[in-house]
């Protein structure tokens, strides 16, 4: 069934495309894949065939190699087709997975892009003269 062959498809290039992603993570992180076999609580071989896309790992997997990678959860499962991605997502992306920055520093980065695009939606929404809804005062 062409219809079977292609749902087939679509699996093996996800599997490929987080295996390498995994792969270009860890060795941003250099970590080889003993040791991040071994944060991450599943065997060698296991995530061997998950690098080379021979695996599409489970959520859980994905989590647990996302918290031995030190990367978000949520870039692993999107990049593995669980999630969709959501818009203006790019810059969150790439400060989660930057590896050259600790965990609190993106956490600083995250909520400081945050704020900037928070008051840059109410100065927008400022500018249109769109009443602003104001909390009620206890006199």
């Amino acid at each position: 069934m062409p219809q079977d062959e292609n749902i087939a498809a679509v699996v093996s290039n996800a599997a490929q495309d987080i295996g390498t992603f995994i792969r270009t993570q860890r060795e941003a992180a250099q970590v080889s894949v003993r040791q991040l076999a071994e944060k991450a609580g599943v065997s060698n071989p296991y995530l061997s065939q998950i690098e080379r896309g021979l695996r599409k790992p489970s959520a859980d997997v994905l989590n647990q190699i996302a918290k031995a990678l030190r990367v978000s959860a949520e870039v692993l499962y999107i990049r593995a087709g669980i999630l969709e991605p959501s818009e203006n997502n790019q810059v969150r992306d790439v400060i989660i997975t930057d590896p050259a920055i600790t965990e609190r520093q993106k956490q600083v980065l995250l909520e400081i892009y945050t704020s900037f695009c928070q008051q840059n939606e109410l100065q927008q929404i400022e500018a249109a003269g769109i009443p602003s809804i104001e909390e009620p005062t206890t006199d």
